[in-house]
């Protein structure tokens, strides 16, 4: 019996180990096809991006190329505008210079001609601004409206209260609007109380 039982468990080690290599075998075949997806993947990825670097070296490349070229473009539009600006200064110089040489010559040949003319007639107007300069202190000062004491028959006390009531120009009482009359109303007691708009207008 033993020598039997034997075999068959020497069959089922080796099928075993059959089996087991086989799915070695099977899971080195998957770890090796996932390993070359995986390679396949990073190229994808990795092919765009570098695209995209080498892209974008080559539009600064030539950005920086074209700002080159239109910066020297205007660098020379702008030397030629200030020689031309230049050359037109020193021309219009050199035509300032020739016109008042000219004038002052004809000055010049002006003045010898006039030389047998009396110089006393010529100096006569020269008076006429020290006039004027007398006469400027002469103006009169603007009368201060404001200045209720300035009314006949108004003290200093009055006017206060009346400048405290609204009444603070002369022109108020002498020409009172119906709201300044109704304000003035309230110093009817005081003495001189119904000749204060006459005496007002004498004043304005």
């Amino acid at each position: 019996m033993a020598k039997k039982a034997k075999p068959s468990v020497d069959k089922i080690v080796k099928k075993v180990n059959k089996e087991f290599e086989k799915t070695s075998a099977q899971i080195e075949g998957l770890i090796s096809d996932a390993l070359q997806q995986f390679d396949h993947l990073q190229h994808q990825i990795q092919d765009p991006v570098r695209k995209l670097l080498k892209d974008m070296d080559e539009l600064r490349d030539r950005e920086m190329k074209r700002f080159n070229e239109e910066f020297e473009r205007r660098m020379n539009e702008f030397h030629e505008l200030q020689a031309t600006l230049l050359e037109r200064v020193g021309i219009a110089s050199k035509e300032a210079r020739k016109a008042a040489d000219e004038t002052a010559s004809k000055a010049k040949s002006a003045a010898k001609s006039a030389t047998g003319s009396k110089p006393a007639a010529k100096k006569a107007p020269a008076k006429k601004p020290a006039a004027r300069k007398a006469a400027t202190p002469k103006a009169a000062k603007p009368a201060d409206k404001s200045d209720l004491t300035r009314v006949k028959g108004i003290g200093p006390a009055t006017a206060k209260k009346m400048k405290e009531a609204g009444i603070t120009s002369i022109e108020q009482i002498a020409n009172p609007s119906a709201e300044d009359k109704q304000k003035l109303e309230a110093f009817k007691s005081m003495k001189g109380y119904s000749q204060l708009t006459a005496e007002a207008k004498k004043v304005l």
